[in-house]
């Protein structure tokens, strides 16, 4: 059985990491867990306790690791695959705009991630807008890149049978409350849809955009704010809902991805509604059961649950089947697969 050293302080239950441990296991791979002391260090500890694997596997957000996991896996003559799920300078630029695009510590931190990067012999991205840009901003091959979508972890989201209400139709946000997200839009449509006393919105969740949406929110009869539940109850509360929304923020990253929440929600067999991205598979866009707008407009997101308020229990079956279609483990073993092969591991 070929290994993988799944190397770095991740967290492993986090969804992605949870879902690709998921997909190296179904494809026949035994993980080695390396949990260094020192992240800087971490090659020569690797030496010190004899590991020894087929591939190096440095999870999302664990770009620290990745400079020590390739001095080893040179050393060694072992392929190191790095998913970084985010871009480290994208982030600090666009999202938390801590630096000036054009200023000294961007340019040094573009320059540090690209190092980063190109240690590697393969990156995993979560969808193709991503893999152009990091493409594009750190002069990656495409041969050197693969997307492999985030998914739904299995078999925890699936349809589940669930009381609703009769005459009541529930609109459902969760997440972080990130700007990513676009909450104040979720806000408007709501207030845009306050005379449709049969349309509740509920957010669940918490984050750095609460206590503002909290406070837009004052005077809305038809809005409800919930505290986070548990990973685990996740899908029960979400078949609770009849309608799921996902993001709608504006930005150049919310542009370039599929929130976790929509391969949940689809999982789960419960209809989304969300910006529209060149994120999601071409022809989807023709598909029952997913509804993509345009970003940052509450009008659009109003007209469409309005619509989709006297059919959304008729369109669950139709996101259920997309989410078999294109997102499901088998597809997204299809697709590491294929790094997989690119990387010369073609015994798994």
């Amino acid at each position: 059985m070929p290994k993988v050293i799944w190397w770095g302080r991740s967290d492993l239950d986090y969804s992605r990491n949870r879902i690709c441990r998921q997909l190296l296991q179904a494809l026949g791979y035994q993980l080695i867990d390396f949990s260094p002391r020192i992240s800087a260090l971490a090659d020569i500890e690797a030496q010190l306790k004899g590991l020894s694997a087929d591939l190096v596997w440095v999870p999302c957000f664990r770009h620290r690791d990745v400079a020590a996991a390739a001095r080893w896996a040179r050393k060694k003559n072992i392929p190191l695959l790095f998913d970084p799920l985010i871009s480290a300078w994208q982030k600090q630029v666009y999202e938390r705009q801590k630096v000036r695009t054009d200023g000294l510590a961007a340019r040094r931190l573009l320059n540090r991630e690209s190092q980063w990067l190109h240690s590697a012999d393969m990156v995993l991205l979560d969808t193709e807008p991503q893999r152009r840009m990091f493409m594009q901003r750190f002069k990656l091959s495409a041969a050197k890149t693969v997307c492999v979508y985030v998914g739904a972890e299995q078999p925890l989201f699936t349809p589940i049978a669930a009381e609703r209400s009769p005459a009541a139709i529930e609109v459902l946000f969760y997440g972080s409350f990130i700007a990513l997200h676009g909450v104040q839009t979720v806000i408007e449509a709501a207030r845009l849809t306050r005379q449709h006393t049969h349309i509740r919105w509920v957010l669940l969740g918490d984050g750095p955009a609460r206590a503002s949406a909290q406070q837009q929110a004052v005077g809305l009869d038809n809005v409800y704010f919930e505290a986070s539940v548990p990973y685990s109850q996740l899908p029960q509360r979400i078949a609770q809902a009849d309608i799921v929304l996902g993001v709608f923020g504006d930005s150049e990253k919310a542009a370039q991805v599929m929130p976790n929440k929509v391969f949940q929600a689809l999982a789960c067999g419960r209809p989304v509604i969300t910006r529209a991205s060149a994120a999601y598979p071409a022809d989807i866009s023709k598909q029952h059961g997913l509804w993509q707008i345009e970003a940052a407009n509450p009008q659009a997101l109003s007209e469409a649950v309005l619509q989709w308020s006297h059919c959304a229990r008729e369109q669950g079956q139709a996101a259920h089947t997309l989410y078999a279609r294109y997102f499901s483990p088998p597809q997204l073993q299809q697709q590491l697969q294929a790094a997989l092969h690119a990387l010369g591991l073609v015994h798994a």
